[in-house]
């Protein structure tokens, strides 16, 4: 069903912030940083995928994600609704519900037998395709699927998260200069907002966390990074 509701994005911003509190999808830890897929540490990991297994969270962020395409893009701005593996996949089929439209997703490589798609589902040329993905950092890694979808001859000028991490400035640039526009739900700010107003961690962690977030490449020179 078409979400019709449509909170301000402050408000779809801290109740996605609490939401992955509540599930324990935020980890903070300042003392023993997290490794990121890039190798550099983090005092944060976030693990948006344990949301599908929560059906009253995970519809409410849907809705949100649908509305905020929906208001930021258009109401007929897409033809096609494309996950990236893996962790795309779930969320782009609850959004291609929610948005009646078909729905497909990118590997990451091609499979390497048989078709060798990289495409899986019904793209067709001309299409007008919506990205979606769990999280993004710095944005760099949507290029590729970005890329994967425009070589069927089908269009992709947005892509749409759950979370973005929302303190690595380069993504604007690194996604404008590909021609996508970005759109998520939350992003650190919003969950550290969240995490201080609930108590969720300690001071001394909160503390920690937040020079991180604003000098993030400061506070993993510092690590030995």
């Amino acid at each position: 069903m078409i979400p019709t509701s449509y909170p301000p994005a402050e408000e779809i911003a801290r109740l996605t912030a609490r939401a992955l509190l509540e599930v324990k999808a935020v980890h903070f830890n300042a003392r023993e940083p997290f490794k990121l897929a890039s190798g550099l540490p983090s005092p944060t990991y976030i693990d948006c995928r344990k949301l599908i297994s929560y059906p009253r969270l995970r519809a409410t962020l849907m809705d949100f994600l649908a509305v905020t395409v929906m208001r930021n893009a258009g109401f007929e701005a897409f033809d096609n609704i494309a996950g990236g593996e893996t962790a795309g996949i779930p969320f782009a089929a609850f959004v291609a519900e929610r948005m009646a439209l078909p729905m497909s997703y990118v590997r990451k490589k091609p499979k390497g037998y048989g078709r060798n798609a990289r495409i899986e589902g019904n793209m067709t040329e001309g299409q007008r395709v919506l990205l979606i993905e769990d999280m993004t950092t710095d944005g760099g890694s949507k290029l590729s699927f970005v890329d994967a979808i425009r070589d069927t001859g089908a269009t992709c000028a947005h892509t749409g998260v759950i979370f973005s991490y929302g303190i690595f400035p380069e993504i604007t640039k690194t996604l404008g200069d590909h021609g996508v526009t970005l759109h998520s739900l939350c992003t650190w700010w919003d969950v550290l907002a969240e995490a201080k107003d609930s108590a969720a961690f300690d001071a001394e962690t909160l503390t920690g966390v937040e020079a991180f977030l604003t000098d993030p490449r400061g506070w993993q020179a510092a690590q030995g990074a």
